[in-house]
């Protein structure tokens, strides 16, 4: 909904008070609303859901950083936390970055909001434009499906000649996938995948150090590493046990080309390439699975989950999912217990990180032509990301209450210009820009304005064990 053409109204008063009281709360009810409203008339409030959801006395919700806009769609919403001190470890990390003293690290988790690299590849850059370029991050050279893409680096693979390993709906079986939850495996000779440094954009022009995660095994194949078109390394992956393998690349400070090419018919098995810079600054990686759910990383293998994520060392990590679990019939304790189960993990692997979950976006039901319904599962959803969230010492990011509240999904897509594509799930790009527009300054939100607080957080790798074996490394069912 937009509310930036409600001030002075009588509503308006009440909106007024609620943000002189420092929170904003918007209401979840069941309700119907039609969608071909004109995007210039916003559709009606009602006042009693506003007013009854304020008073919740479960949860307040996020308060209101800035006033509602009246030119854009999205309000500018904060980050809740039990303590407002739930950023307090990326805040260090950023202002030892400005101070020339380190890097920041954020990683991004989640689904499809997360796979396109929009609003995440918005944060990077400004991120980078005020704290320095460190690098594009963690990204997987081979393209897992067909619309994998980053922004501000290139992608070039012959993907078919790869076989992609991942959690998918019906899944029960443990997958020795990495840091993204994918592996890709050739058994071909002459499979290539390449990753280059962008000419488009002021960030991610430069790398100096690439490091690629791959998978040691008993019946591993031989790779080549060409950097610049030359080959840097020959790479065998063949060894008498499973064990996760780096190799690590140092080379000037310029723009590169970074391409992996096999050599036999033994499989090869990669994870992914860091592209970073030996510099101070920020790096964000985006690792998000199209379709994925939270529940989906228990089934990926714990050792090998652990060792990555350390390895990265993140001051940072962002779990954003909910949207597809809407949709799902599972029962709510068991998503409860899945979920903390999720985020355990991760706050026991790096527990000096600070953590954020982002729950699910508006997802309304078309009942009939033009018509929808709420969906009433995404607000459970939300309570109970909310109350893990807090629980674990992390902050929570409203992405329903950032929209405008339940089915502002239908004015997004009907606005002009839209901010969300038609099949009422997705945004556009103009709508990921103001996510990540929103969501910067969320995290940004309390971050002293000057000071370079000293951090006890090593930025050298932790090392971790060898994963389990698993029983074999023949080619996967189809799924």
């Amino acid at each position: 909904m937009r509310l930036g053409n409600l001030w002075g109204s009588p509503l308006a008063v009440v909106l007024f008070g609620v943000v002189l009281a420092g929170v904003w709360t918007l209401g979840y009810g069941a309700s119907k609303t039609a969608a071909d409203a004109s995007p210039k008339t916003p559709a009606a409030i009602d006042e009693t859901a506003v007013l009854k959801a304020v008073r919740s006395p479960e949860r307040m919700g996020p308060k209101l950083l800035e006033p509602p806009p009246s030119d854009k769609l999205g309000l500018d919403i904060a980050i809740e936390d039990r303590d407002g001190r739930s950023m307090k470890a990326l805040h260090e990390a950023l202002a030892r970055a400005e101070a020339g003293k380190g890097q920041a690290r954020l990683v991004f988790y989640g689904a499809s909001h997360v796979a396109s690299d929009l609003f995440t590849g918005y944060i990077r850059r400004e991120l980078q434009s005020r704290y320095g370029d460190a690098g594009h991050g963690f990204v997987v050279p081979v393209h897992p499906w067909r619309t994998y893409r980053h922004r501000d680096i290139n992608i070039e693979s012959d993907g078919k000649r790869w076989e992609t390993h991942r959690i998918r709906v019906g899944d029960s079986e443990v997958e020795l996938v990495g840091l993204a939850g994918v592996a890709m495996t050739s058994k071909l000779s002459g499979s290539f995948g390449a990753v280059s440094t962008t000419e488009d954009n002021e960030q991610g022009r430069n790398a100096d150090f690439f490091e690629l995660y791959y998978l040691e095994h008993p019946r591993g194949g031989d790779m080549d590493v060409l950097i610049d078109g030359r080959r840097a390394r020959r790479i065998s992956t063949r060894a008498s046990k499973v064990s996760t393998a780096y190799a690590t690349f140092r080379v000037p400070d310029a723009g590169h080309r970074f391409e992996i090419r096999t050599l036999s018919r033994r499989p090869v098995w990669l994870f992914g390439v860091a592209v970073e810079r030996d510099k101070p600054g920020v790096i964000v990686d985006t690792l998000g699975i199209n379709g994925s759910r939270a529940r989906y990383q228990l089934l990926w293998n714990e050792r090998i989950y652990r060792e990555h994520l350390q390895r990265r060392n993140p001051d940072l990590v962002v779990l954003a999912y909910g949207t597809n679990e809407a949709g799902d019939e599972s029962p709510l304790e068991d998503y409860e217990n899945d979920l903390r189960a999720v985020v355990k993990r991760m706050r026991d692997t790096v527990p000096d990180a600070s953590c954020l979950l982002i729950g699910p976006s508006d997802r309304p039901i078309q009942v009939e032509e033009r018509v929808f319904e709420d969906r009433t599962r995404t607000a459970h959803l939300i309570e109970v990301q909310h109350r893990v969230a807090l629980e674990h010492g992390c902050g929570f990011f409203d992405l329903v209450a950032f929209q405008g509240g339940s089915l502002s999904m239908v004015q997004w897509a009907a606005n002009d210009p839209a901010y969300a594509s038609q099949d009422h799930i997705h945004y556009t790009r103009l709508g990921y820009q103001r996510l990540g527009e929103v969501l910067l300054s969320a995290l940004l939100d309390g971050m002293p304005e000057s000071g370079t607080p000293e951090s006890t957080t090593s930025l050298e790798p932790v090392d971790a064990g060898a994963p389990d074996e698993p029983e074999s490394l023949g080619e996967s069912p189809a799924k």
